[in-house]
């Protein structure tokens, strides 16, 4: 799949890169392509959408295919009563870039989008050139208390609460005021009030509630990759976080990284939980060297088949294991997949 040259600078210049859709399995997926060169496939967070990859993607194409998906259920994607759980998430993107004709992607993903990309690197590693996972979910319990909150019976009732003039203008106000303080929520102050506006209606607000009690409850998290990140330890990874992040506490970053030896940690010490929106040259020159420097990931069945059997008491990795049987399993409860 390619875009021409002339056609792409004249979307960058304009400032315009046009939603394209496909139908798949009867719901309507929508999408932002762009470029040309080796792929990358940019999966969002709950209740955003493609939008938040806005600052990146013109810079990314000049050297990749950028496809950025609104999961289903976000952005302009239908939103059926369907199953929004990350399993789901890692088979809809199968799903897409089998239509577009794509084999191999190199997969960043972001927040709930990073448990999406890593449960895609599990279920289908095959077609994993590298992996990238910026401030992601799966790594701990811990979580924003707003989201705990909104995992709970009524969510969907207060949230439409914050659609009234009165409520709106509340949380504006606070939005003003979290601005100006040298804190995570404020960094990401203007981030959290464009996921609150992608929430329009009821059928919207019903899909953010769904996929976030897949993936949340009141105590926090309840999926983990932790169990089995063992198994990307021959795939390039890369950890990237904020370190003031207020959603998911950079905490997590150092432990996925002791979970998936090998792989590459940066954490941006100004930005909170959207370092690619804080810095997006910082986060554009970070994944195009780690691009350029890593080759892709070669698939081979007989190895994975030993590293599964074996799990992930690796005697090379004596100090990883004994991290993993102790506070990775303390802090996190298993898959069930």
């Amino acid at each position: 799949m390619r875009v021409a040259k002339d056609v792409r600078s004249r979307w960058f210049n304009d400032g315009r890169i046009p939603m394209r859709t496909r139908l798949i399995h009867g719901y309507r997926r929508s999408f932002l392509v762009a470029g040309e060169g080796p792929p990358l496939l940019l999966i969002h967070g709950v209740g955003d959408s493609s939008q938040a990859w806005r600052d990146v993607i013109p810079m990314l194409a000049e050297n990749h295919l950028v496809i950025a998906p609104d999961l289903l259920g976000h952005g302009a994607s239908d939103k059926p009563r369907a199953d929004y759980s990350i399993s789901a998430y890692a088979n809809g993107m199968r799903d897409l870039l089998t239509v577009l004709g794509i084999d191999k992607v190199t997969l960043v993903g972001h927040s709930f989008g990073g448990g999406v990309a890593m449960q895609f690197a599990y279920q289908y590693p095959a077609r994993v050139d590298r992996l990238v996972l910026v401030s992601s979910g799966g790594a701990g319990r811990s979580v924003s208390p707003f989201l705990r909150a909104a995992s709970l019976p009524g969510a969907h009732l207060a949230l439409a609460g914050l659609r009234a003039p009165l409520a709106r203008g509340a949380v504006g106000a606070g939005i003003d005021v979290l601005r100006r303080l040298d804190t995570g929520l404020g960094i990401d102050a203007i981030d959290a009030m464009r996921v609150i506006n992608a929430l329009p209606d009821r059928t919207a607000r019903s899909a953010f509630v769904r996929t976030l009690r897949s993936a949340v409850d009141w105590r926090g998290q309840v999926v983990t990759m932790l169990d089995r990140a063992y198994l990307a330890r021959n795939m390039p990874t890369l950890v990237v976080w904020g370190a003031k992040d207020s959603i998911l506490p950079v905490g997590h970053a150092r432990r996925v990284h002791a979970a998936m030896p090998g792989s590459k940690l940066e954490i941006f010490a100004n930005a909170a939980h959207f370092p690619f929106r804080t810095d997006p040259q910082r986060f554009v020159d970070l994944l195009e060297d780690f691009c350029t420097q890593t080759a892709p990931s070669s698939y081979d069945l007989d190895d994975w088949r030993a590293v599964l059997r074996a799990g992930y008491a690796d005697p090379l990795e004596p100090v990883y294991s004994s991290y993993l049987r102790g506070e990775l399993r303390h802090e996190s409860e298993r898959s069930a997949t």
